[in-house]
């Protein structure tokens, strides 16, 4: 992809560069998006009902221990980093259960073939997806309020009308408000995780770390640029490893022209 599409190329090195991350550290990204693509049939069919065993290891693991502990229901974010459906899969094998499983948000496939095919692959005991619609919201919701664990990744570019812009490495990016508003609606707690691909083919480190306090009285706009700032954090641990070719900065389909991002002087 990286050699064949110039626009693929082009986006992949302004994101690195608007990043200010120096190329040869980012470069490895060009080799990371071919292994996560052939890693998928592995995580979606091969690995499904089976254990990881020492194909997994955690550091922090006892962080959402200890927030399921509290029953006041679970946020965890992570942004294009590494394996990250591996993390949701983990938490459900370690964590979770069918009665009290991780919901973690998705867009369906335009394609009803495609979209029946990811939804059932991801689908698996302890583990449940909701679609990124209200209906979807109000699932999350319901199980954020029964102490559940729900999953998503922020820097996805929201529909028209589900997001504000706010500042990703330095430039408005169209950025959901849905992860703040579900801490700041429901008082759950709130973590950053990622799932470390090691070289090699040895495995994965999902790592969860601390996220920062989001204010029940933050503006939209305010809780977008602190969950921005929390995914630029943990990019920047392993920028080898993001997701740079992703359109990040688009402007969504159908967003009103007067909604435009904000020019750096306003």
């Amino acid at each position: 992809m990286f050699l064949a599409s110039g626009t693929y190329r082009q986006r992949f090195k302004a994101n690195v560069a608007q990043a200010g991350i120096p190329w040869a550290q980012a470069r490895p990204a060009v080799a990371a998006a071919g292994r996560m693509a052939a890693e998928l049939p592995w995580l979606w069919i091969t690995q499904k009902g089976r254990p990881f065993g020492e194909r997994l290891r955690w550091e922090g693991g006892e962080l959402i221990a200890a927030a399921l502990a509290e029953k006041r229901g679970l946020v965890v974010m992570t942004p294009h980093l590494g394996c990250f459906e591996i993390c949701a899969q983990a938490i459900a094998e370690r964590f979770t259960s069918a009665e009290a499983p991780i919901t973690v948000l998705y867009r369906p496939a335009r394609q009803a073939a495609l979209r029946d095919v990811m939804a059932g692959s991801r689908e698996r005991p302890g583990l449940a997806t909701a679609p990124a619609s209200l209906a979807g919201v109000r699932q999350m919701i319901r199980g954020l309020r029964k102490g559940e664990v729900i999953g998503l990744l922020p820097d996805q570019v929201p529909p028209d009308g589900l997001g504000v812009w706010a500042p990703f490495f330095g430039r408005p990016a169209y950025t959901m408000t849905l992860a703040a508003r579900l801490v700041q609606q429901t008082g759950a707690a709130l973590l950053l995780i990622w799932g470390e691909r090691l070289p090699g083919g040895e495995g994965f480190v999902v790592h969860v770390l601390p996220a920062p306090q989001i204010a029940k009285d933050a503006s939209a706009e305010d809780a977008a640029a602190i969950v921005n700032a929390a995914m630029e954090s943990l990019i920047r641990r392993a920028p080898g490893q993001y997701l740079w070719g992703y359109h990040r900065y688009k402007q969504p389909r159908g967003l009103d022209i007067g909604a435009a991002p904000p020019t750096p002087e306003g």
